[in-house]
């Protein structure tokens, strides 16, 4: 009987060990999740600022009639909604543009909007990368 005395301190601190362990594996697990869910609303607000700069392109050139000119020399851009982004903004126009089409006369146009957040050698930083081509009747 004299053998198994110590037994159950052997025991004791195997199950504090372990559960030690589990309890620091379930908070770097909750740390990584909560980060995981800021970056995806980074991510999302990131998309949202360069989805803002594709849209006020668009109505420079269709509503304004104006061109590529001024959406560049816009760029880049700050909203004050969404504080710490930017969006940089590229417009070209094919070569050849505008093309008859008929009677009708069309302008061609690529826009390309990053919008981002942070550094780019920064932990924080967030980027979102959108390119649409449109058409406008002159």
């Amino acid at each position: 009987m004299s053998q198994q005395r110590g037994f159950t301190l052997v025991m004791a601190i195997f199950i504090l060990v372990v559960l030690g362990a589990l309890a620091g594996y379930m908070v770097k697990l909750s740390g990584v999740q909560q980060a995981t869910s800021v970056y995806a609303i980074q991510g999302a607000r990131a998309y949202q600022a360069a989805r803002a700069g594709i849209e006020w392109s668009i109505s420079r050139i269709v509503d304004k009639n104006g061109g590529c000119a001024e959406v560049i020399a816009a760029s880049p851009m700050t909203f004050a909604d969404i504080n710490g982004f930017s969006v940089t903004l590229k417009c070209k126009e094919p070569l050849g543009n505008p093309y008859t089409v008929g009677a009708t006369n069309l302008s061609v146009y690529n826009i390309e909007a990053f919008g981002e957040f942070g550094n780019y050698s920064g932990a924080e930083y967030v980027s979102r990368r959108l390119a649409v081509s449109i058409t406008h009747t002159n």
